[in-house]
Formats: structure tokens, C-alpha cells, sequence
């Protein structure tokens, strides 16, 4: 039991660390929160009842082992045995919920041993024993196998400048994944990533940098009661000026990110659309912002551009319109999952729903178990409500495409394996599409920062060996689409 001057201590340092302004300070004031917690001490202890410590401490040995005799065909016969992102259990996310700043020492240790495995036996010269043949199968089939991290932005109108100062946070420490998904504001997030190469990025991720053409024209109006909100001439200019003119394809060939952006039908009978490189990979990408960026009911819904065979731009599914993303599927985990092989996902969450959702989720008197079966009570009744308005509200169609998307925004999940939320619990209704001034947007970035850094070690660490599967293999293959393109005659 800690003394009363121990927890007034611990809450002092817990204070600071959400006012840091730089991660350094706020790293240091972790670690000095973990050492007069105790939790440094734990950190350096391999036993708990969470994870299999003994196991994972065994194959951390036999490694060692295979590499200081230079057995390299025993080496790669352990490797073979498995390279997991969950060894042992070791990716449960108590594990880092403990101490304010890492985890056990244990499980960094076994992560930096299958990364320095991974690269001895990539740097090993060909041989009859180890051919490059063989080490190529061994490479796809471990990056198969242990997946890939996305990092998924949630729809969040106005407020996704905050997804600005996650993003910002992620590519300083070198952990933003190359799969990335956008709705809604998500969106601009995702198309930034995609179409920015990492020398373009930092400029454009700067706080203090306006993205907005109108932003001097916002800070000079005068103070008001009511709003201005964000019209569609305003958000266009916006997307013109902030995203190039190029397509899914031409944009994963600049940067060899991966961005998908999520977009719903405004007809029924549809479904949701997942566009990128491989679903669409000649539509325009800013074209496809723009539909996920179409709130209904405010926003016009949006056609898409492609390019055709020549090059030129023309209307992609002419006959269809399309809206916010963020209403039929926020964060395309499935979807993910089988185009790209990924099976970790870390969300940026700013949606005003989604937090209050998952913040409410927080303070229920009620198990983990209980409050997973309490959710999936929920989506089964929302799935019935559901099917009744499909079938008896046919007559008044607007009503039943209202009370379907209410049931699609309300059913879906909105966390993934990595969470990072503001810590503003109210929001003004106003800046939810409101017009914002360049100190509000700056303030939103800096909440983007400061919730990033608590996750930064775990986010490192459980993405570490497939960053490193990844640059091994080297995926991207070099090619120019504009080759395709035949020219007018």
C-alpha cells in the first residue's frame, strides 16, 4: 500500500505528463513515475501470472545458443519453429497497461533476439547448405505468417487534425506502418501519408504549418457565437490545395505506403467500398477523400474520377454517388486483413461517438468478459433493428436509409489492438464541422502527440520484427503505370 505522500507524489508526475511538451519530457517523467511506483523493478523481473515467461526466456537461449556455435542450419530450423507477434502471450495488452514507459524486459529481449536472427541469417553468404532460394522461402513464409501492423484514422470532422499529431508522432520515431486506412477525416490523413514521400512529410506535418488556403481568412474573422462551419466549396479547396493530382496506383509507387480510403454508397443495395491500389488503383485519390468526407445530409454525394487507358480523367462508375465512409465501416479491419495480410492494428480515434462509446465501456462495474458479451448482445439487437426498417419502412425510404445507417454507425467496432484516444471528454458540437483557428488546430496536434507517446513502446515493440521482415524482403516492386497509358492519335 502506498503511503499518502507516494500517491500524491505518483499524481503530481502523472499531471506532468499529460501537460509535457516534448516526448523526452515526458519519457523521463514515466520513468521516474515507474521507479517510485515500483513498476521498474517489475519491468526487470521476468515472472507473471500474464505471459509464459519460461517459454519465451527457452527460445531466447536456444538462439543464443545456434548463433554462438554459428549453427546456422540449427538457427534457421528454431526460426522455422515459428516467429510469433503473441509468443508466449506476450502481446497482451495488460502487459503494457502496467508501467507507464515499456514493458518486461523479457519480451524486448526476445524481440531484439529474432531481429538480430532475422538479420544473420539475410546477411549469411548462399550456400549448399543455405541457399538464397531457401532463404527466400523462409522470409515469405515468416512475413506471411507473423502478418503486418495498419494503423487505422477514424472519421472525426474537425477534429481530425488530431490524427495530424499521431501521424506526426509515428513517422519522428520511425513505427508508421506502410498499410493505412482513412475515413472521413481519417481520409485527408491517409491520403497525406500517401502522397507525401518521407522528405515531403515533415513540412507538411508541422503544427504550426497551415494546410488550409483559407486559414488567415478564419483567424482574422471576428469571434462569434455561431460557428462557421465547413461548406463544400471550402472543403474542396482544401483537397485541391493539400492532396496532388494522382491516383492509388501513382501514389504507391511515390511512397510505397499502402492507403486505402473507405467510402459508402448513397443509393441502397450497395455496399461500402474499400479504394486503393488494388481495389481501384486508377481513381484519383483526392476524389475519393472527397466522397469520404461527405457527411450525409450535408454534404452533396460525390462521383469518382478515374484515369482511363489514355491517361485522362473520366468518371469512375458514372451511375454511382458516394458519401462518408465513416458510416458503414470507420475502421476496415476485415477488409485489411485479407488484402494485406494484417493482423495488428493500431486506431487513431477521435470519432465523438466512438469515445464517447468506448470511454463509457471504461466505467461499467462489470468484467472484460462481461462487457464483451454485453457488446455483441448489442450488435445482434442492432442487426435486427436492422432487417425490421429494410422491411417495413420501404415506403418511406428516407427514413429507413436514416434508420440504416444509424444502425451500421452504432454496431460497429471502434478499437483495435493499439488505442490512442484524446483525453477531452466533451466536445463542442459547433467544431464537429466547424471552421477552426490555427491555435485550435494546434492544440488538437499537440493531443494528437501527447496520446501517441504512452503507446509509443508498445507500438515499437510488437511491430519491430515485421518492419524488419519487411525490409528484408523489400515488397515493392519498381514499375511505372503510365506505361499502360495509351496515347491519342
Amino acid at each position: 500500500m502506498l503511503s499518502f505522500s507516494s500517491s500524491f507524489s505518483l499524481s503530481r508526475l502523472e499531471r506532468k505528463m499529460l501537460r509535457a511538451d516534448s516526448y523526452a519530457d515526458w519519457k523521463n517523467t514515466a520513468l521516474e513515475h515507474d521507479s517510485k511506483s515500483g513498476f521498474e523493478a517489475w519491468k526487470a523481473k521476468d515472472e507473471s501470472k500474464s505471459y509464459d515467461y519460461a517459454n519465451i526466456r527457452s527460445r531466447i537461449d536456444a538462439l543464443k545458443e545456434h548463433r554462438r556455435q554459428a549453427d546456422n542450419i540449427g538457427l534457421l530450423f528454431a526460426l522455422n519453429e515459428g516467429i510469433h507477434g503473441n509468443q508466449g502471450g506476450m502481446g497482451k495488452s495488460e502487459l503494457y497497461k502496467m508501467a507507464k514507459f515499456g514493458t518486461k524486459h523479457l519480451i524486448e529481449e526476445y524481440v531484439d533476439e529474432i531481429v538480430g536472427a532475422l538479420e544473420h541469417i539475410s546477411s549469411i553468404p548462399e550456400s549448399g547448405e543455405i541457399t538464397k532460394e531457401d532463404k527466400l522461402d523462409f522470409f515469405e513464409r515468416a512475413s506471411h505468417c507473423f502478418g503486418r501492423s495498419a494503423l487505422m484514422l477514424s472519421g472525426a470532422g474537425s477534429l481530425g487534425h488530431f490524427h495530424r499529431g499521431v501521424i506526426k508522432t509515428l513517422f519522428e520515431h520511425n513505427v508508421l506502418p506502410t498499410v493505412i486506412s482513412g475515413s472521413s477525416a481519417g481520409a485527408v490523413s491517409a491520403a497525406i501519408l500517401g502522397t507525401y514521400s518521407d522528405e515531403e512529410l515533415p513540412a507538411v506535418l508541422q503544427g504550426d504549418n497551415a494546410l488550409d488556403p483559407l486559414q488567415e481568412k478564419i483567424d482574422k474573422r471576428p469571434k462569434s457565437l455561431i460557428r462557421k462551419q465547413v461548406d463544400p466549396a471550402s472543403l474542396k479547396i482544401l483537397l485541391e490545395a493539400l492532396i496532388p493530382d494522382m491516383t492509388f496506383q501513382e501514389a504507391y509507387e511515390k511512397t510505397d505506403r499502402m492507403i486505402s480510403i473507405t467510402i459508402a454508397p448513397a443509393e441502397e443495395h450497395q455496399t461500402s467500398r474499400l479504394m486503393n491500389a488494388i481495389t481501384s488503383p486508377n481513381v484519383y485519390v483526392r476524389t475519393a477523400v472527397m466522397a469520404s468526407c461527405a457527411v450525409p445530409g450535408v454534404y452533396a454525394p460525390v462521383m469518382l474520377m478515374a484515369k482511363n487507358v489514355y491517361g485522362e480523367a473520366q468518371p469512375h462508375l458514372p451511375e454511382r454517388r458516394w458519401v462518408d465512409g465513416a458510416v458503414t465501416d470507420d475502421l476496415p479491419a476485415k477488409r485489411l486483413a485479407r488484402l494485406y495480410g494484417v493482423n495488428h492494428y493500431i486506431v487513431s480515434q477521435a470519432n465523438p461517438l466512438a469515445l464517447a462509446i468506448i470511454k463509457g465501456e471504461q466505467y461499467l462495474p462489470v468484467s472484460e468478459g462481461a462487457k464483451k458479451v454485453l457488446r455483441l448482445s448489442t450488435h445482434e439487437i442492432l442487426k435486427s433493428g436492422e432487417k425490421f426498417s429494410r422491411r417495413y419502412l420501404r415506403k418511406i425510404p428516407d427514413l429507413g436509409k436514416t434508420m440504416s445507417m444509424f444502425y451500421s454507425v452504432m454496431a460497429q467496432d471502434y478499437k483495435g489492438d493499439v488505442n490512442i484516444v484524446p483525453n477531452f471528454n466533451f466536445v463542442d458540437p459547433q467544431k464537429l464541422l466547424g471552421q477552426l483557428t490555427s491555435t485550435e488546430i494546434d492544440e488538437l496536434v499537440i493531443e494528437g502527440e501527447r496520446s501517441t507517446w504512452p503507446q509509443l513502446e508498445q507500438i515499437k515493440i510488437s511491430s519491430k520484427i515485421g518492419h524488419k521482415l519487411d525490409e528484408i524482403l523489400d515488397h515493392h516492386s519498381k514499375h511505372n503505370i503510365k506505361r499502360f497509358y495509351k496515347k491519342r492519335r
